[in-house]
């Protein structure tokens, strides 16, 4: 099997799950306990927030608060920040913001969506004149998850704080985290992460905010993650978090030159023919989206994992929603017989040379074929 659907859900760290094992066979206590065993884990859960802080921002001047994963952090984001005046989006967001911020237009706050470039890019230009002195939050993705278009968040949330300086600005950085060298700067306030995009396991995600900045609980309970985020602790979950985000980070730069090497070979190999590369050379090399003209996506996908290759042809959160063509894709410009045969290839470190030559001798066969009985 040649797995090349990364950007939905990476596979889970062997060794880090070895590692973090022991917090659901022996180490299994409430964390907010007061006996000896429940304490030291809330000490551990200290431990590894401030690990997972320290890869991309300073405890100085940032915290963290865990989360189920990365969509629950973004929903924290948007409805915490969101509460006045208008909100600032774009129309490439993942889902857990734009369904968001959608709800919100539903409950009275204004919202206003910034154009996208063809590369799946906000168009900043726009995304500033959207921006007044009513503007409560702005939320632009890092990475796109669906074209890998990135967006440059420190810029850009310098450009809105210096028009309002009161604007918030949050970050969806799933995508981005463990993948591009990069850190938090000092406009940013909020950035969701999650751990299962980077050999942790689902149910585990983070939302990164500014110390000072003061912002609701999305859940309510027993006051856990200082009163901000209540629930008992997924504490192997979030160990397992911990020690995946370390050793991604440890091997970042090498990981991004192999992915980059493996993004660069598909492009190549890929029948020019045959399909119309979508994501620019700019774009994180962790996601590359192409699409086949006249054959459909869906149908593409079927037919290669008949054959032992796994892909998407979009977000898989999307999927859900039933709709026959991505509207970050439509937002990109594509027509809609071009959206129809998207396909997002996304790639590991793990992944090997031999795995993108086969997966292109694939996908060109596929295309080919069904090309072939359409003419």
């Amino acid at each position: 099997m040649i797995y090349l659907d990364n950007a939905a859900t990476a596979r889970p760290d062997a060794e880090c799950y070895k590692a973090a094992e022991k917090y659901i066979l022996t180490d299994y206590y409430n964390p907010s306990a007061l006996y000896a065993g429940g304490y030291n884990l809330h000490l551990e859960l200290k431990k590894a927030g401030r690990n997972i802080l320290s890869l991309v921002a300073d405890d100085e001047n940032y915290s963290i608060i865990f989360t189920s994963c990365g969509t629950e952090a973004d929903n924290q984001a948007i409805f915490c920040g969101g509460r006045r005046g208008n909100v600032v989006t774009t129309g490439g967001e993942h889902s857990a913001v734009f369904s968001s911020a959608t709800e919100l237009s539903r409950r009275g706050i204004e919202v206003r969506f910034a154009g996208l470039n063809p590369d799946g890019s906000v168009n900043e230009e726009e995304l500033l004149k959207l921006v007044d002195e009513k503007t409560s939050l702005v939320s632009v993705i890092h990475v796109n998850n669906e074209t890998g278009a990135v967006n440059d968040i420190a810029t850009i949330s310098e450009a809105v704080k210096n028009k309002n300086p009161r604007t918030l600005f949050h970050s969806d950085g799933v995508q981005a985290f463990g993948k591009l060298n990069f850190r938090l700067t000092e406009n940013i306030d909020m950035y969701s992460v999650s751990a299962h995009k980077i050999g942790g396991i689902k149910g585990c995600g983070a939302l990164i905010k500014r110390k000072k900045l003061i912002i609701n609980p999305y859940i309510y309970g027993g006051g856990q993650e200082r009163n901000l985020r209540s629930g008992t602790e997924n504490v192997f979950g979030i160990k397992f978090f911990e020690l995946a985000a370390l050793k991604r980070f440890k091997h970042l730069k090498e990981n991004f030159a192999h992915v980059s090497e493996l993004n660069e070979l598909l492009r190549e190999k890929l029948d020019k023919s045959l399909f119309k590369i979508i994501s620019s050379y700019n774009s994180s090399p962790y996601i590359l989206t192409v699409a086949a003209d006249g054959v459909r996506g869906e149908t593409i996908l079927h037919e290669a994992d008949d054959r032992g290759l796994i892909i998407g042809t979009g977000s898989a959160c999307s999927s859900n929603e039933k709709k026959r063509y991505s509207r970050v894709i439509l937002s990109c410009g594509i027509s809609e017989s071009m959206a129809d045969g998207i396909l997002r290839i996304s790639f590991s470190h793990e992944n090997t040379v031999e795995e993108i030559s086969s997966a292109a001798e694939i996908l060109n066969s596929i295309v080919k074929k069904r090309k072939d009985k359409m003419a």
